[in-house]
């Protein structure tokens, strides 16, 4: 069976979105991400931040870092509106998104990761498909914005199992969940 890791990042209130706005850059960080990507052989993402990565992945040769696994990995979106999706090899998940994740994880493969996407990571954690959640914690507080937990049904528990600091002041960390009844 396939796992299913997200990771995005948030600021120190919480907020997941327009990441490209107040991401602070670091070389370290990015190389871990790298790493994440080529353990894996499909990536996740919800409409928004499908179309994000859409108009600008494309456009980028193989000279820059990831681009050539973005490009060619399989993609699955999550969208009730997307039909015709341009980017190559990309498959859209319409109808009970939970359900199509599921069915995924039970295929052959890699690592499914899932990208960003605040709102389809939301339900994808309420509905116990994420094996391994990893938050990019930036140190920086905007006040308003989308967060990852506004409407998330009963989560569970999630266990700590890495913690990482990098020089700009971000801190990794990744959380597995717990079974219920478990006690850690």
């Amino acid at each position: 069976m396939r796992k299913l890791k997200a990771w995005l990042y948030m600021t120190l209130d919480g907020v997941v979105e327009a990441p490209e706005k107040w991401v602070i850059p670091d070389d370290a960080m990015f190389e871990e991400q790298t790493a994440d990507y080529a353990s894996s052989d499909a990536l996740l993402l919800g409409r928004r931040t499908y179309e994000i990565f859409a108009a600008s992945w494309p456009q980028r040769g193989s000279d820059v870092a990831n681009a050539d696994w973005m490009n060619t990995t399989q993609k699955y979106v999550a969208s009730a509106t997307l039909d015709s999706p341009e980017w190559q090899n990309t498959t859209v998940l319409k109808g009970d998104v939970p359900e199509a994740v599921s069915r995924l994880k039970q295929e052959d493969g890699a690592t499914i990761t899932l990208n960003g996407s605040g709102a389809l990571l939301s339900s994808l954690l309420t509905a116990g498909l994420v094996d391994e959640l990893r938050i990019f914690l930036h140190p920086v507080v905007l006040g308003s914005g989308a967060r990852l937990f506004d409407d998330a049904g009963a989560l569970g528990a999630l266990e700590l199992t890495r913690c990482h600091a990098y020089d700009n002041g971000v801190v990794s960390l990744t959380y597995e969940p717990i079974e219920r009844g478990e006690v850690r």
